[in-house]
């Protein structure tokens, strides 16, 4: 077994918590533990390298959002529905229901 395919079997299991859609791409959200994780990520089309948006302090409420550089101009109305999106895919395991989706035109 090469150290590659040893990593990956060590990862923490759980820390996926589910996917959406703008319709257009695909989104993953990602916890930062298993146990009472104070941030999570969301990364785009299964590439953890294309982090869109990460939450931290959940922890504590003092919430902070950081935009990953290919995603801060999106439209503000995209990125509340998608911070919205986010957290109920968090919480939740699932992102909106179908028919909700919004496509980013910038």
């Amino acid at each position: 077994m090469t150290d590659i395919h040893r990593s990956r079997s060590m990862a923490p299991a759980g820390l996926d918590r589910g996917r959406f859609s703008d319709g257009v791409r695909r989104f993953t959200v990602r916890a930062s533990g298993p146990d009472a994780p104070d941030s999570f990520q969301v990364h785009a089309d299964g590439n953890r390298a294309e982090v869109v948006l990460v939450v931290s302090g959940i922890n504590t409420g003092e919430l902070r959002a950081t935009w990953g550089p290919h995603w801060r101009t999106a439209s503000e109305s995209w990125r509340d529905w998608f911070e919205a999106s986010s957290f109920m895919v968090f919480y939740n395991g699932q992102g909106p229901a179908a028919g909700s989706v919004r496509l980013c035109s910038g």
